[in-house]
């Protein structure tokens, strides 16, 4: 069993049921992130969840030069401190320079170190001496056994708040498909482990200037890995995904999203008695 990991008030691992971890892709602008994270904080009151508000300021790694990337890291920590006074809920955000983690640590309560990054030891050890809590994304292109080296360079700066996050392996060209065997292996490392339901059906440039996505995979994906035994859930949401400046095609609607934290709680409920 993980151990225990902070994330402001809530506590994720070891016997704490799933977090839920939602938002967009980007904050495309202030008012339709604000909304989104409105109506995203009544779902999972509703459904008696914890959860933390996530949202990229720049997506740096866009597949076209001219696809949409962020209101840029000013602007974007402008709004995502708004939506944590607003909701009283964490937040999360990706960096992807060194010198981007001490002022996003200020304000988000963890700081995601993104996929394609995760073996870059400057920025993974300074993102863990500034930050609160650390997600790191597993690469596309690590083996989950992989995960332990980058894992002991955020131990390394004195930071045990270390989260990892599966999202699936490259498959071929444009593809991707997810090892629930990572699950357990990365949990075994001591670090709770999150599962990103919507980036492990991505197809990463499959458009050829933007990546497309299976989004109809999404729930059974989420459905499988609660099953498998993970301490949260990763799920890239928009109102409108067909219209998304960014990862539409593997993000989901907001009912869908009711429909999978639904499921997963059911899921992770029996699994919890049983233990």
């Amino acid at each position: 069993m993980p151990d225990v990991v902070e994330i402001s008030e809530l506590k994720i691992g070891g016997a704490y049921p799933l977090i839920f971890f939602i938002g967009p892709c980007v904050i495309e602008n202030a008012d339709t992130c604000i909304a989104m994270a409105e109506e995203i904080n009544e779902i999972c009151l509703s459904a008696g969840v914890n959860w933390v508000f996530k949202a990229s300021f720049d997506k740096a790694n866009r597949t076209s030069l001219h696809s949409f990337r962020g209101p840029g890291l000013e602007e974007g920590l402008k709004i995502m401190s708004k939506v944590r006074k607003m909701l009283d809920v964490p937040i999360m955000t990706d960096v992807h320079l060194p010198a981007q983690a001490a002022l996003v640590a200020e304000v988000c309560d963890v700081v995601q170190i993104p996929a394609f990054l995760c073996r870059q030891t400057d920025l993974v050890v300074e993102v863990a001496r500034r930050a609160r809590t650390v997600n790191i994304k597993k690469g596309q292109f690590l083996a989950p056994w992989d995960m332990r080296n980058v894992i002991e360079k955020a131990y390394s700066a004195g930071n045990s708040n270390v989260i990892v996050t599966e999202r699936g392996y490259a498959f071929g060209y444009n593809n991707l498909v997810t090892d629930f065997r990572a699950l357990p292996i990365m949990r075994d490392f001591g670090c709770p482990v999150v599962f990103d339901a919507t980036h492990s059906v991505q197809m990463p440039g499959g458009k050829g200037d933007c990546s497309g996505g299976a989004r109809e995979y999404v729930i059974p994906l989420a459905r499988a890995a609660t099953a498998v035994g993970c301490d949260g859930l990763f799920i890239e949401v928009h109102p409108r995904p067909e219209e998304a400046l960014s990862d539409g095609p593997n993000s989901l609607n907001m009912e869908q999203l009711k429909n999978l934290i639904d499921q997963a709680v059911r899921i992770d409920s029996v699994l919890r008695k049983g233990n």
